[in-house]
């Protein structure tokens, strides 16, 4: 049987889950692919540091150039984060002709065009179904398992930190600062959380997953991008009132509006917290669990679901790479599907001023005739139509909360009319506003 040697970087949590189910399962592995699949060496950052399960002591390795340089170390498991020196790594790697798998989105997101470019020169592959929601084959399912679709949207909650603090705030009508400690404590949240809460996580993942569905590179930058700080308690509570759930969705959905510089379509890539009717399925994903749904031209309308994250999630993902790696070799095609591919030549990513969405806006007003009338004017006036409006009774003090739901407006109109409401004496806070998803 043939024997493909893999060399990883990365011994930490996440790089002894990969060889704790490499242990578990390699000769199950085996048996299905054929080929049988052998760790050489493991670079690591110490051989005591702490680690969820143990890795042979004569595998390991301090210097990870002893890893890439290896002539007898087939496929590259990069798993050692961030972007600096495992970029470093990885094209090392990929210049010494080795196929690498990695799981590191940050990585792909800020330098996915090089990367690719540099795996194409060397004639190698890349696999990078980790750095997508863990143990869900969302990128595979894109680039094979829908290959003969476009794709009108894709929703994801793909970031658990988020999902976890939004969940438990819904179901115990808890602050967001108490949440976000308590998940801290249990290890759902690192410390500081700001890649997770303020999206920065979620960004690189709805990036990567838009760039694959459309056939252009997204560039980061470009994500319009909110986190979660803004969510608090008393909205999670209108929300449910009047039928919703809010969840931090990362979005890539096709626009028919054209630009008014270009007149060309866009995509519209995006993360941010957004109202979800309690009917839909997104609504019901909890806890750490991420889900991504995804509408193909044929197939319709799909949903994948599951752990996002973690030692062993992540490891299935990573070995689902590694097999098909494995596989390539073995049949003398190191690049059966190139890791991706620039199909469209006009894509573009629109910005969010031109983007058209349903709105929740809370305002807190002194408790006075007239408020009302005068932030639906200043709507009326930049042609925002409001669909209802709440006046929760039981809130006593200098001000208290009014709640409007907007019919679809283009965000410019919507950012405008706000300014402008924000500065009425009436007003007593910043206006908080949220989308509103139809899935429509």
């Amino acid at each position: 049987m043939q024997q493909v040697n893999l060399g990883m970087l990365g011994g930490g949590t996440v790089g002894s889950g990969v060889f704790h189910a490499w242990q578990k399962n390699g000769a199950l592995l085996a048996a299905r692919l054929g080929v049988q699949i052998n760790f050489r060496k493991v670079a690591v950052k110490a051989f005591d540091e702490p680690r969820p399960y143990p890795i042979a002591r004569e595998l390991m390795t301090t210097d990870w150039q002893e890893v890439v340089n290896d002539p007898q170390i087939h496929v590259v498991i990069e798993l050692v984060g961030g972007t600096g020196i495992a970029k470093t790594m990885v094209l090392t790697a990929l210049t010494q002709g080795k196929t690498v798998v990695t799981a590191n989105k940050a990585l792909l997101s800020a330098h996915g065009p090089e990367l690719f470019a540099a795996a194409a020169k060397a004639g190698v592959n890349l696999y990078y179904e980790a750095s997508v929601c863990g143990g869900i084959p969302i990128i595979k399912s894109l680039r094979e398992g829908f290959v003969a679709n476009q794709f009108p949207a894709i929703y994801g909650i793909v970031n658990g930190t988020c999902n976890y603090i939004l969940s438990r705030m819904k179901a115990e009508g808890a602050d967001f600062g108490a949440v976000l400690a308590e998940a801290q404590k249990l290890g759902y949240a690192e410390t500081p959380p700001d890649l997770d809460i303020d999206g920065i996580d979620a960004q690189h993942k709805i990036g990567i997953l838009a760039s694959l569905a459309h056939g252009f590179w997204v560039d980061h930058h470009q994500v319009h991008t909110e986190g979660i700080r803004t969510v608090s308690k008393i909205d999670m509570e209108f929300a449910a009132k009047l039928g919703y759930t809010i969840k931090l969705l990362g979005i890539a959905k096709q626009s028919k509006a054209q630009s008014p510089k270009s007149k060309a379509a866009g995509v519209q890539v995006s993360v941010y917290p957004t109202l979800i009717p309690n009917a839909h399925v997104l609504a019901s994903v909890n806890g750490v669990f991420n889900a991504c749904f995804v509408r193909g031209d044929i197939v319709g309308d799909t949903l994948f679901y599951g752990r996002g994250a973690g030692k062993d999630a992540t490891a299935s993902a990573v070995l689902s790479d590694v097999a098909d790696a494995a596989l390539d070799l073995k049949n003398g095609a190191q690049v059966r599907l190139a890791p991706f591919v620039a199909h469209a030549k006009k894509g573009r990513v629109m910005p969010m001023d031109e983007v058209t969405s349903q709105y929740y806006v809370r305002f807190s007003v002194v408790d006075k005739p007239g408020v009302l009338a005068k932030i639906a004017a200043i709507f009326a006036a930049a042609k925002i139509g409001i669909s209802s409006v709440i006046q929760p009774e039981g809130h006593e003090g200098e001000s208290v909360p009014l709640i409007f739901m907007i019919h679809d407006a283009p965000n410019a109109a919507m950012r405008k009319a706000l300014a402008k409401i924000a500065k009425l004496p009436v007003i007593k806070a910043k206006p908080v506003m949220f989308r509103v998803e139809s899935f429509d």
